[in-house]
């Protein structure tokens, strides 16, 4: 069961039209450690994937969706160097939608047509499920930074996203979830005025009574959106979602969209290649142009930066043979 809305009114990137305000994930447990719920305010990080990929309305809404996804999954990963990587592909428009995060909750993303035309439902809200498709499945692959990632594939649900990642749980890992994810995005202008997300999983623990409760609290839900407008902090969406239990708050922490590509990175990546592959690089100007698609940020090369990348890697392994 699934409550996803969208309503119509770093290196961290600076950026003076941005939400002021830091966005925030918080993660809650009831204290008889049946359910547990994480909520997120995700405006900014929403607002940046916007801003670094020139949106259409309709993309910005289904990349939102995923990034605020990717930030609570990526909260769930227990250790310090591991990360989640959500792909998205159902045969609709916008192509693939991607989004990783680590385990603090940053997270980066993008979208294969970034300009696909927006649709809307008769009453106003984007048409999200239709840019994405459904013909397609939803893709998790966890890396714990040792041995072979965990890969976990799932066909799509309805292509709305939240929907798709509750599916993926009962599906894929056999637990029950919901999953609810809102971006609000003014209609005039297409920029992001609120986004979020929440997560809620009932643990081994959780009885028929907790499930009846929860089953309950969730139809009685606005979406996220409204609460966050109404003024509501994620740890009250938490309550609100987990009333009639006690709520213990188990961590609270900012988030942000986060790149960790660098110069140094490519230059790593290059020097993998042959030499003939490293001097095939450059085009007819002398140039080769790496571009992260995160961040869309080019790092170029000259024909002499190329030949230098050469001469290092041979003089490290003259060295290292020495």
């Amino acid at each position: 069961m699934s409550n996803e809305n969208i309503n119509n009114s770093q290196e961290i990137y600076a950026d003076e039209n941005a939400p002021k305000h830091q966005d925030k994930l918080i993660r809650c447990i009831t204290s008889d450690g049946a359910v547990i719920a994480i909520a997120a305010d995700t405006t900014n990080i929403v607002h940046m994937g916007k801003k670094l990929h020139h949106t259409s309305s309709v993309a910005t809404a289904a990349l939102g969706r995923l990034l605020t996804a990717s930030s609570i999954m990526g909260v769930m990963l227990k250790q310090s160097n591991a990360a989640v990587t959500l792909r998205i592909n159902g045969g609709g428009p916008l192509g693939a939608v991607v989004a990783v995060a680590n385990s603090k909750g940053n997270c980066r993303g993008y979208v294969e047509n970034p300009q696909t035309e927006t649709e809307y439902y008769p009453n106003g809200k984007i048409n999200v499920a239709k840019a994405v498709g459904k013909d397609g499945v939803i893709n998790v692959m966890r890396d714990y930074g040792t041995g072979e990632p965990y890969i976990g594939v799932c066909p799509l649900f309805s292509g709305e996203i939240a929907e798709d990642i509750t599916s993926y749980y009962a599906v894929s890992e056999q637990i029950p979830t919901v999953c609810a994810l809102g971006v609000l995005i003014n209609k005039e202008d297409g920029e992001v005025l609120l986004a979020g997300g929440m997560l809620i999983q009932l643990l081994p623990g959780a009885t028929d009574d907790t499930i009846a409760k929860i089953e309950e609290n969730i139809t009685k839900l606005e979406p996220i959106t409204t609460m966050l407008a109404k003024g509501m902090s994620i740890l009250d969406i938490c309550k609100k979602a987990l009333d009639g239990y006690e709520v213990e708050v188990l961590d609270e922490q900012p988030i942000d969209y986060v790149c960790g590509c660098s110069r140094e990175r490519v230059v790593k990546a290059i020097s993998k290649l042959t030499d003939d592959e490293i001097r095939s690089l450059a085009d007819e100007k002398g140039y080769a142009v790496a571009n992260c698609h995160f961040c869309n940020k080019n790092h170029r090369f000259t024909k002499g930066q190329l030949e230098e990348i050469i001469r290092e890697r041979a003089a490290a392994r003259e060295q290292a043979e020495n």
